[in-house]
C-alpha cells in the first residue's frame, strides 16, 4: 500500500463517521510531512451548515495548526471530488495537492463538472484523482440506497 492509499484510507474512516452520524459520507485528511495535521467529515446536517463540508472542516484544522491561512506544504486527501465552495476554499489556503477518490458529475469542480483549476488562479494544487474510488463510490451508493 502506497503513502496516498494509507492517507486515503483515514479519509475513509473520516467517511464512515459521517454515515454513522447520519451525514453524507465524504472525509478528509490534510498531511504536511508525514504527519496528519487535519481530519475531518461531512456535518452539513448536524451543525445545520451548508458550509460544514469535509474539505472546509479540514482546512479550518489545517490552518489553526499550522497557524497560516497558507497551506502550500499540505495534501488533502478526500473521498469525493470537491465542490465548487471546497475548490475555491482549496485555492484560497493554496493547498500543494489534492488527492481524491470517487469523481462527483454532478458538483465536482476539479475536472468533473466544471474544472476551477483551468482558470488562471493564483494558485493550482497538484491533483490525483481515483485512489480507492470504488471504496469511496461504495460508501455513497450504500448510504443513498438505504435513504431511499
Amino acid at each position: 500500500m502506497n503513502q496516498d492509499e494509507i492517507y486515503m484510507r483515514m479519509a475513509l474512516k473520516e467517511a464512515e463517521l459521517a454515515r454513522d452520524v447520519g451525514e453524507v459520507p465524504v472525509g478528509a485528511v490534510i498531511v504536511r510531512g508525514d504527519e496528519v495535521i487535519a481530519r475531518a467529515h461531512n456535518l452539513r446536517e448536524t451543525n445545520r451548515m451548508a458550509t460544514a463540508h469535509a474539505e472546509i472542516l479540514a482546512i479550518e484544522a489545517a490552518c489553526r495548526a499550522v497557524g497560516s491561512k497558507h497551506l502550500l506544504d499540505c495534501t488533502l486527501y478526500v473521498t469525493l471530488e470537491p465542490c465548487p465552495m471546497c475548490a475555491g476554499a482549496l485555492a484560497g489556503a493554496r493547498i500543494g495537492r489534492v488527492v481524491f477518490g470517487a469523481r462527483d458529475a454532478r458538483a465536482g469542480a476539479c475536472g468533473s463538472l466544471l474544472d476551477l483549476f483551468a482558470y488562471p488562479l493564483e494558485a493550482r494544487p497538484e491533483m490525483k484523482e481515483g485512489v480507492l474510488a470504488e471504496e469511496a463510490l461504495t460508501l455513497l451508493r450504500d448510504f443513498f440506497a438505504k435513504r431511499r
